[in-house]
């Protein structure tokens, strides 16, 4: 069975974050993965997972806050028990537009994460859709940030694979040994679930979960973060998908 984590900013909208921490623990999550917005509290959510018997082994970190102070990024995932820092985001107007920008934001991450590298944690990069928008020159922009950065681990988000409208199974492939963990993420079909963005609980949409975490598996995937962008009720979403994941 592997590690399954939930992801905490399921849960933004649904303060505060002890309670939130201690009804996760009672659902069964051992661990949760945390967001940027956190951080602005280490005290408070090295706390929460204390007191409710949660670990934290990977983080998603803002990319100025790692190349403006690595060092500080690395005391607060040590001190968190974090052993993945994960880039999860480029926003809009920050976007190359070119496969040499791509190229070029892949050598950003490479030297970003070095000094987290070389203190023995994981760096990654966590996918949207985006990502899969082909470049002029018919590339697509994760393979060309994979190829600038190759020590660079990667945290798939299954979710946006298919939203871009690729085949998760093929991208699990393609890079299997560079995943350090995945984001288990469901779609609803389609009209469906409008309030929640069309999302899915986990088990509940469209996704395989059958093929793909046989996929996973063959890939020596061994850490599975549920995640739902916008779910109307965080606990809902995270009984169901808990369960999903037990069932695979």
């Amino acid at each position: 069975m592997p590690r399954i984590a939930y992801q905490l900013y399921c849960s933004r909208n649904f303060p505060p974050l002890d309670e939130t921490m201690r009804k996760l623990s009672e659902l069964g999550f051992e661990n949760v993965e945390g967001f940027g917005g956190l951080l602005a509290d280490v005290d408070g959510l090295k706390s929460a997972l204390q007191a409710n018997d949660l670990a934290m082994p990977s983080c998603h970190f803002a990319l100025d806050m790692v190349e403006q102070d690595a060092a500080g990024a690395v005391a607060t995932a040590k001190d968190l028990g974090i052993g993945k820092v994960i880039i999860p985001y480029l926003a809009a107007e920050d976007r190359p537009t070119d496969s040499a920008g791509w190229t070029a934001f892949g050598k950003r991450l490479a030297a970003a994460g070095k000094p987290v590298q070389d203190a023995g944690l994981v760096f990654g990069w966590h996918n949207h859709a985006f990502e899969f928008d082909t470049t002029p020159e018919g590339d697509i922009p994760l393979d060309l940030i994979a190829a600038a950065a190759p020590d660079l681990m990667l945290e798939l988000d299954l979710g946006w694979v298919r939203v871009a409208g690729h085949d998760p199974l093929a991208w699990i492939s393609k890079y299997a040994g560079r995943l350090t963990a995945v984001h288990v993420k469901d779609i609803a079909p389609d009209g469906v679930a409008v309030d929640e963005d069309g999302w899915a609980d986990v088990g509940h949409g469209i996704q395989d979960w059958a093929a793909i975490h046989a996929a996973l598996q063959a890939a020596g995937v061994d850490h599975y973060v549920v995640e739902h962008d916008n779910p109307s009720d965080d606990m809902r979403f995270a009984r169901r998908s808990l369960a999903a994941v037990q069932s695979f």
